[in-house]
Order: structure tokens, then sequence, then C-alpha cells
């Protein structure tokens, strides 16, 4: 039996152990058994903490958002340039989803119980912030010429989306988290130097 934690410290540890169960066996498919059998806990000491397993995931989504949120926040400074707040928010993101590999899981998989629709809302309004920031990064980058002829914002912003879900669909195939650190920095790097490159038209 695990030994009795302040209530915070439990409910942090039910959801990164929700977390890392979305993971393993999918979303929708966590139960508060499985939960409570990880912790070594019977299921009711879950429910002195959430009542709920709503309350679960909604905890879990503030997690996650606030996470998305900060990342989005680092690259808001003015010290760095264009290209330099992109790789922040990129490499950012990538590593959200090396710490929280359900990240994506819980983003695309199906939800015929509508359980998680709340919980998507708030990631795609998360990401929503993630993706203006980009947008204002790589605009700035065009307006300061950075950006080839015939590349606009909206092209090079999919092109970093594309990286991050290019990448996101091998650990959801492979199920190998370390292609994320692996291959992101370095194909980032390439990306955005072709993106610099800024002679012949593309």
């Amino acid at each position: 039996m695990s030994a009795r934690k302040p209530s915070d410290d439990r409910k942090a540890e039910i959801v990164l152990i929700t977390l890392d169960l979305a993971f393993e066996v999918g979303p929708d498919h966590v139960t508060t058994g499985m939960i409570a059998k990880r912790l070594g806990v019977s299921q009711p000491a879950i429910y002195k903490h959430f009542p709920k397993k709503e309350d679960i995931w909604q905890a879990v989504t503030d997690t996650l958002c606030a996470r998305i949120a900060a990342n989005t926040a680092r690259a808001r400074s003015p010290e760095e340039g264009p290209f330099d707040q992109v790789r922040t928010l990129v490499l950012g993101h990538l590593a959200i989803i090396h710490a929280t590999p359900a990240l994506p899981e819980i983003m695309v998989t199906r939800d015929p119980t509508g359980n998680l629709t709340k919980t998507r809302a708030r990631i795609h309004t998360a990401m929503g912030a993630f993706r203006a920031a980009l947008v204002t990064s790589l605009d700035a980058a065009h307006e300061a010429g950075r950006l080839p002829a015939g590349v606009t914002v909206e092209d090079a912003v999919k092109l970093m989306f594309g990286l991050i879900q290019g990448l996101v669909l091998r650990l959801i195939v492979g199920r190998d988290i370390a292609v994320l650190e692996s291959d992101g920095a370095r194909l980032l790097d390439l990306q955005l130097a072709l993106l610099g490159n800024t002679g012949d038209k593309l």
C-alpha cells in the first residue's frame, strides 16, 4: 500500500499516471481502477481527491494547457530574433510531447463516449494561441526579408506544423518517444536554414 501523501501531491500523481495510461492504452480506455492499481491504492482513494472521473480529466487538461501556454509565452522574448522564437516554440512543444506523449493521442483518438470533448476543445484553444505565436514570429521574419520570395507566412506555418505532425505520427505508429529528441532539432534546423535562404524564388 502506498504511503499517505498530501492531497496536492496525490492529485498531481494521479494526473501523471492518467497521462501515462492514456499513452499506453488510449485515453478513452483509462479507468479509475487502472489508476488506482498503478498507484497501489484502492479505487475509493482516487475518489477522495477527484469525486468524478471527469474531474481527473479536467485536472489533466489544466496541466496540458498550462504547459502549452507557458511554452507559447517563452517565445515572446523581444531579445530573440523571429527564427529563434520559432525554434523555441517548436522545440518547446516537442519537449511537451516528449514528457507527455499522450497529448497527441488525446487530440486525435476517436471519442465515441464524448468524455474528452471539453478536454479537446480546451487543448485546441491552447494550440490556437501556439499557432498565433508562430504566425507572429514568422510574420516578423517576413517583414525583415528573412523568408524566400514566394513563401508566404501561412506556408511557413504549415511547414512548422508539418514537421511536428510528422514526428507525432512516427511517435504514434512506432511508440518510440526518442524520435522527438533524435530528429526534432536536426530537422527543424534544416527547415529553418532552408527558410532563411532568401536567394532564388522557391
